[in-house]
């Protein structure tokens, strides 16, 4: 996957990596893979919150352009069923 600049999560599967404290930082030793696990709407945009596998770090990240719809659909209905 190419980023953008901006780019935290694959477009195609959702999943995000856990390499920053802070936004942009780079300073997390953690590397585990960040989980899409709820999906909200905010000021008519989708934003994905992520959990890392490994050490349970959520972070809130909002949809990218080129996101699959499908995938945000299945985390909206996961979400809904826990």
């Amino acid at each position: 996957m190419k980023g953008n600049g901006y780019t935290n999560h694959c477009p195609v599967c959702l999943y995000s990596k856990h390499v920053d404290k802070n936004p942009g930082d780079r300073a997390s030793a953690c590397g585990g893979l960040m989980k899409p696990v709820r999906l909200e709407m905010e000021k008519g945009e989708y934003v994905i919150t992520h959990a890392c596998v490994r050490c349970g770090h959520e972070k809130r990240n909002r949809q990218a352009e080129d996101d699959s719809f499908s995938e945000l659909i299945k985390i909206g209905k996961a979400d809904k069923i826990s």
